[in-house]
């Protein structure tokens, strides 16, 4: 990726076909689902969805709290639903959604590993996308770094 590269667009574009052709479907799925207030930002090659700094104020880390993030590595893609792990709800719809659909789940504690669009129910990932408001999710996050 050249170093000049700092918005989403311009790094999907140096990203070969196929592997643009599949982040810019979860991506859609995403920004069509997101609610209002989180800001989509490239850092370093995650394409992220994140609360800005100025409406979570002090973070322990001082980055901006993640809600979602996406990226292309050697051979499979991440996608990253933090609320699966701050929220078990949210990780249950994750999980029942997945078996519903006849979809096998390759997953972390909020990092869900995937080889082809087809590994995903976008209708899945929607919903999950779309059931935390950004305050909700930031009243989650200041109870998890407050332990």
């Amino acid at each position: 990726m050249p170093a000049a590269t700092k918005s989403v667009s311009g790094f999907l574009a140096t990203l070969p076909a196929e592997k643009r052709k599949v982040l810019s479907a979860v991506r859609a799925t995403i920004r069509k689902n997101l609610p209002s207030g989180y800001e989509e930002v490239l850092q370093g090659k995650l394409i992220s969805y994140v609360v800005p700094l100025s409406l979570s104020g002090k973070t322990y880390n001082g980055h901006p709290l993640w809600y979602a993030a996406l990226a292309s590595q050697k051979n499979y893609f991440t996608l990253h639903l933090m609320t699966a792990y701050g929220d078990k709800r949210s990780l249950a719809q994750i999980q029942d959604g997945f078996k519903k659909a006849g979809k096998k789940l390759d997953m972390g504690k909020a990092c869900i590993r995937f080889k082809k669009l087809e590994d995903l129910p976008l209708d899945v990932i929607g919903e999950n996308i779309g059931r935390m408001p950004m305050d909700d999710w930031i009243k989650i996050c200041q109870s998890i770094y407050r332990r």
